[in-house]
């Protein structure tokens, strides 16, 4: 059997369907002097059932300080190395990200043997956009961490993907209802490519619904949609309310509807929410000013011809 070219190998290795394994995958577990797993027991029941006899080590987020000289030991004498996590793609929020890091500085080359990721499965499968998506992992739980990267996260234009627990997913997507809003569209993938796959897609609002009648259960990936164009308008626009008391203050100056309504108008001209159209049909929802003699009739007409103009 020819020998691997020298260096750090990070083999992709199936989330839950075994079939997803590449044929480049079986071929350097077969051929390199280490494996290098998170945990030893759960790697090496995978070997097994594709008949590879391998050295293991384990390689976690308790030991790097112990490992990471370790392996760069061998790698020096000329021993190849592959790096594998439990399920898919070790060093992406994965403790191999060190070991990537020192073995560039050592010189040592860090071949990349690609496969399954979670994240890239549910975003394909997800039906939001996925030409521009920003990978986020698992969320800080140090409380003032956490919702410093929600507020980032809230104003992100780009398609989000998360990890999450199933015993931390209802007070996720409660932080993120609370800085996204009730209505930004949200996917939750559990357990992907495994027998009992499945994939909710609606609203935040609706998914902390979901979730409260069926208790969530195994790994899930949450896909949660960008900040757009109309909920950036929203955010930035004045409310309703405010928008009545602005108005109602013009009428009683005495100015008429029309000539309240373009001033407003002119005002908000960055929201595209309020038009002089909608502002004079609200303005005809207040009561008009005392000792008013406006003419509703010649107000809309010139309503009208105010909105043709522009």
């Amino acid at each position: 059997m020819e020998r691997p070219t020298v260096g750090l190998y990070l083999v992709a290795t199936p989330i839950g369907n075994r079939e997803d394994i590449t044929l480049r995958a079986l071929r350097v577990l077969r051929e390199v002097d280490w494996v290098a797993a998170e945990d030893t027991r759960h790697s090496g029941q995978l070997l097994k059932h594709f008949q590879i006899s391998a050295r293991l080590i384990s390689y976690h987020e308790h030991n790097t300080a112990q490992r990471i000289p370790q392996i760069l030991k061998y790698l020096a004498a000329g021993q190849s190395v592959a790096l594998i996590s439990d399920a898919g793609t070790p060093a992406i929020s994965d403790p191999g990200e060190e070991l990537v890091r020192a073995c560039i500085q050592a010189g040592i080359p860090v071949i990349p043997v690609p496969g399954p990721v979670a994240a890239v499965a549910a975003l394909a499968a997800s039906g939001l956009a996925t030409g521009r998506f920003v990978f986020e992992g698992f969320l800080p739980l140090k409380a003032s961490q956490r919702q410093a990267r929600l507020q980032q996260l809230a104003q992100e234009e780009r398609t989000i993907v998360l990890y999450e627990a199933p015993h931390r997913l209802q007070q996720t997507l409660q932080d993120l209802l609370a800085h996204c809003g009730p209505e930004r569209q949200i996917v939750l993938a559990r357990e992907l490519t495994k027998l009992h796959e499945s994939f909710w897609r609606g609203s935040l609002a609706a998914a902390l619904e979901h979730c409260a009648a069926q208790p969530p259960r195994g790994e899930f990936t949450l896909v949660l949609e960008g900040r757009s164009a109309s909920q950036k308008d929203e955010e930035t626009s004045p409310s309703e309310a405010e928008v009545r008391q602005e108005l109602a203050r013009l009428l009683a100056e005495g100015l008429p509807r029309s000539a309240a309504s373009r001033q407003l108008a002119q005002r908000f001209q960055g929201s595209p929410l309020w038009t002089r159209r909608r502002l004079y049909d609200l303005s005809l929802q207040l009561e008009p000013p005392p000792g008013s003699d406006c003419s509703s009739a010649v107000e809309l007409s010139s309503a009208t011809d105010d909105e043709t103009d522009s």
